[in-house]
């Protein structure tokens, strides 16, 4: 009887047989149900690094009292809104704000109160714009705005608002009441527009705006002290 002889591969391995070349490259059949288990480790515990890469991109961007961006997350939107600006010529606006009057409370009645008053600052921004819109604190007692699809003249009508709801909000500490209040400027943001050039566009309209509305509270001031009784010789 002749015995079969077995064809070999160069360095003497056994020829893989029908069906089993796809076992082999798999590692064989005993590894199949293990090599599944770990791809699936292996898939979880990328899943969980990413979502904890995710969650500390938004610590990171995000300002920890108001959970709002912070100025690294607000520049990062402001950077993509110019990009989509520029690439599909549509129109926005950037208006930052300075609240007024943040330090006088901080001194009076301690630095919770003045965290109190930056809340509800940003809870008014919140409810004056749209959820498409983007509200940053910018540090400090600064805030930003991103606004989109509308013109010059929107956006200056907007700032006058935000200024309005900020100046309409009124503090209790204690026995004693407080009023903050806000100043606004404006950037409108073109084709031309980098991010750079638009914060501070905005950042010098908002210093001329504080400015005028620190002359119409002397001017409203001294008004109504000569006005008064007193002032008379009543």
């Amino acid at each position: 009887m002749t015995r079969k002889r077995i064809a070999r591969r160069p360095g003497g391995a056994k020829r893989a047989r029908p069906g089993q070349a796809q076992d082999l490259t798999r590692g064989g059949p005993s590894a199949g149900p293990a090599a599944g288990r770990s791809i699936r480790r292996l898939k979880g515990e990328l899943a969980k690094a990413l979502q904890q890469i995710e969650e500390l991109t938004a610590m990171v961007e995000r300002d920890f009292l108001l959970g709002i961006f912070n100025r690294r997350g607000f520049e990062r939107e402001l950077d993509r809104a110019i990009a989509y600006i520029k690439r599909y010529r549509a129109v926005g606006a950037l208006i930052l704000l300075d609240v007024d009057r943040l330090k006088p409370i901080n001194d009076a009645f301690g630095h919770a109160a003045g965290d109190q008053v930056l809340k509800a600052v940003a809870g008014a921004l919140i409810n004056q714009v749209r959820s498409s819109d983007v509200v940053g604190r910018l540090g400090g007692d600064e805030f930003g705005v991103l606004l989109w699809n509308l013109d010059e003249a929107d956006a200056r009508s907007k700032a006058i608002a935000l200024e309005q709801a900020i100046d309409a909000l009124s503090f209790s500490f204690g026995d004693r009441t407080a009023h903050a209040g806000a100043s606004a400027g404006v950037a409108i943001l073109g084709l031309a527009t980098d991010s750079q050039s638009a914060l501070a566009a905005a950042d010098g309209a908002m210093y001329v705006r504080k400015a005028q509305r620190r002359q119409a509270t002397v001017t409203t001031s001294q008004s109504a002290a000569q006005s008064s009784p007193s002032s008379s010789g009543t």
